[in-house]
């Protein structure tokens, strides 16, 4: 049953706690996915064989070695089934994006988590990490919830420290929007190498959440493996005709892209300017530490949500400080930094205020 205060809090106005892209999808998108809507009655079979070549051109890569995914949860979740076994062991950085450990549950394998350093993955933990049970190391670049990365010398080190038999996965679903100049797109390591894959998807950048659709690239044994063991008719018509049109519209991922970069880059600059710790991201969010526990994170979150403002925290301990903050449209993002604003003001006052009370 819900609480009293759940039940009288105001609709959310403002959503900034999942991540999703405020810019919405490329008008093209749409329009593609209404008129695919007239053929709902229809299976869309072998979606790979329309967006692979697509998804090919458009980065510049070799479409055989392309899987396509109901989203990359999806793909993620068949890279587990296929190369975890029960007993087998597979190494994460211990606050990364959490949902990882699952895929080892759902294999009965055992999730080894490495330390961090400051919420960025450390290569020299996960490897230290690694014994004769390991069969992948999983790693999101850029990370969520932190928005952390590893540049290209640093994934290129952890690399040359596995094993051939180990599988190194790396979960780039925010790489479109990095912007960092030693950052290494993941595809390069993935065309050297025999145990390397990167998992891409269209629910960021793109802004198709709702459509569920991701990619897998990787060498051309592994893609055969995941392909075979995926479901029939992993995506609908619709979404693969947004995705699609969304691929052709490289105006409006530009767009996203520089407004984000912006939007994020002033908000962290406002955000430290008032005390708060601001994790340095390369994504479309920002991890935010309120460091006085008279102003927790929690309380932070339970105030702009009362005002309609939607924010993440993130269930795990370590997190326990922190609010993630997803990059929203400028007046979204201005409404939240004026809430946090007033809210701090209102605890700070508030605590003044018990402060100059008679003892």
């Amino acid at each position: 049953m819900l609480s009293v205060e759940a039940t009288s809090l105001p609709p959310v106005s403002i959503a900034l706690n999942s991540n999703e892209s405020a810019f919405g999808p490329s008008p093209r998108a749409v329009a593609a996915a209404r008129a695919a809507a007239s053929g709902l009655e229809r299976y869309y079979e072998e979606p790979a064989k329309t967006l692979a070549p697509a998804i090919a051109e458009c980065f510049a890569l070799d479409e055989r070695r392309i899987v396509i995914g109901h989203g990359s949860d999806d793909l993620l979740a068949r890279l587990a089934r296929a190369y975890l076994e029960p007993g087998s062991e597979l190494v994460r950085s211990a606050n990364g994006y959490l949902k990882t450990p699952n895929y080892a549950y759902a294999n009965d394998a055992i999730p080894v988590a490495a330390a961090d350093t400051g919420f960025t993955a450390s290569v020299d933990a996960i490897l230290g990490c690694l014994s004769e049970r390991t069969r992948m190391v999983y790693l999101a670049n850029p990370d969520n919830p932190a928005g952390t990365y590893l540049n290209g010398a640093e994934i290129r080190r952890l690399h040359a420290g596995l094993p051939d038999h180990v599988l190194l996965v790396l979960d780039c679903a925010y790489e479109e929007y990095v912007d960092a100049a030693d950052y290494e797109p993941a595809h390069r390591l993935v065309e050297e190498a025999g145990n390397v894959v990167m998992t891409r998807t269209f629910s960021k950048i793109f802004g198709l959440a709702g459509a569920r659709v991701g990619w897998l690239y990787g060498p051309q044994k592994i893609v055969d493996v995941i392909d075979r063991i995926g479901v029939t008719f992993p995506v609908s018509s619709p979404s693969v005709a947004a995705s699609l049109a969304a691929l052709q519209d490289r105006g409006h991922v530009r767009h996203v892209f520089d407004a984000n970069v912006r939007l994020r880059d002033d908000l962290s600059r406002s955000l430290t300017a008032l005390g708060l710790k601001v994790y340095p991201s390369q994504t479309n969010f920002l991890l935010v530490e309120f460091p006085d526990p008279a102003c927790s994170a929690e309380a932070a979150c339970i105030s702009l949500r009362h005002k309609g403002i939607a924010l993440r925290r993130v269930a795990s301990p370590a997190y326990r400080d922190c609010v993630r903050i997803t990059i929203g449209l400028e007046s979204e993002v201005k409404a939240a930094e004026q809430a946090i604003v007033a809210f701090l003001k209102e605890k700070t006052d508030a605590r003044s205020s018990h402060c100059a009370q008679p003892g």
